[in-house]
């Protein structure tokens, strides 16, 4: 494994690859015994943060890293998970609401079979919840030992900058990390999120440096329709014969082309590039098999030369997206025409 980063300025040492959970459990692998030897491989190899979510799976994921980690591993484990996402049919078992987190915090650590959560983060922003509210809930799990840090995951600029004035206007502890979705595909936060993760020492997790699978090598031209397990969850995004993916299709295909050229998988020219950026702490990867993870791991020791970048920025222009959708969250005011329009 690679040098450790520092996340931000917390001090914290991590690896370079963090390991994703989202796909353990009925989401993705749901062979418990199986998923439990990937994340084993995983830390054998020097992996050493996890990051879940008690939405994955409906806590299933976190269940499955808490019975990984049971063989006293955990000591050894930088621990993230997040909260938001509603959790069974009661719409209060959502948000971020300090009624929601106090009890949410609580379930994660059962789950989790631990005393305490390294890096708490708000998976969504709350348009319902002051960030008052949110922040001074946190702070106080801080004070309970319940978790170490705080951050926040797909904030907007806007927020980002609202949660690092409210923490200090209350001089309550402020958010020390933002998740993102990086990748040569989706490279959006490059305009104004990386930037000023930079300006404010907030330690990045970037996920997706696969694209949500447009990056694995089975997308590309004259090539049949892949079959994606992720097809059921967002109807449309995976249709290579849809309009709308043909920029993106273009660009997967020029992409794979250019790391056939650089004696390089698809995978490790991905995962690579999003490693590259300076703001980046560490590189979420989710596999869902032992052969997934493998291929991940192949990236730790591949160094892109500048012109390989620069041949990158031609593919997809930096500050670029395909579609919104990709950056991990339509603001309100675009999905909801009633926020636009006079009545």
């Amino acid at each position: 494994m690679s040098a450790h980063r520092t996340l931000g300025r917390t001090g914290v040492k991590v690896s370079p690859l963090t390991l994703g959970a989202m796909n353990f459990g009925a989401r993705g692998n749901p062979d418990h015994e199986d998923s439990i030897k990937i994340i084993h491989r995983a830390l054998d190899a020097g992996i050493d943060v996890i990051d879940t979510a008690d939405a994955y799976s409906q806590g299933e994921s976190e269940e499955i890293v808490g019975k990984a980690l049971a063989d006293g591993r955990r000591d050894d484990v930088f621990l993230a998970t997040k909260f938001h996402g509603q959790i069974g049919d009661n719409p209060r078992h959502q948000g971020n609401s300090r009624h929601w987190i106090h009890r949410a915090v609580d379930n994660s650590l059962r789950r989790l079979g631990t005393d305490h959560i390294d890096l708490y983060q708000a998976h969504r922003p709350d348009p319902t919840t002051d960030f008052d509210e949110t922040l001074g809930a946190l702070d106080d799990l801080v004070h309970q030992g319940k978790i170490r840090y705080f951050g926040t995951s797909v904030h907007s600029p806007a927020q980002i900058v609202e949660g690092q004035w409210t923490a200090e206007r209350r001089g309550l502890r402020r958010p020390v990390s933002e998740q993102i979705p990086y990748s040569p595909l989706v490279r959006s936060n490059e305009r104004e999120v990386l930037p000023l993760a930079a300006k404010y020492g907030l330690g990045v997790l970037a996920y997706g440096p696969l694209a949500a699978g447009w990056l694995s090598g089975s997308y590309r031209k004259g090539a049949p329709q892949p079959t994606s397990h992720r097809e059921n969850l967002i109807p449309g995004r995976y249709d290579i014969t849809a309009p709308g993916n043909a920029g993106k299709l273009a660009a997967a295909e020029a992409l794979a082309t250019l790391a056939e050229e650089a004696g390089l998988t698809l995978v490790q020219l991905s995962v690579a590039f999003a490693l590259n950026h300076p703001a980046v702490s560490s590189v979420i990867i989710g596999p869902r098999t032992r052969a997934h993870l493998d291929a991940y791991l192949g990236a730790l020791d591949v160094r892109l030369t500048a012109d390989v970048l620069d041949r990158i920025d031609a593919i997809v222009p930096p500050g670029s997206v395909f579609h919104l959708r990709d950056t991990g969250t339509v603001p309100p005011a675009v999905a909801d025409p009633a926020l636009r329009r006079r009545s």
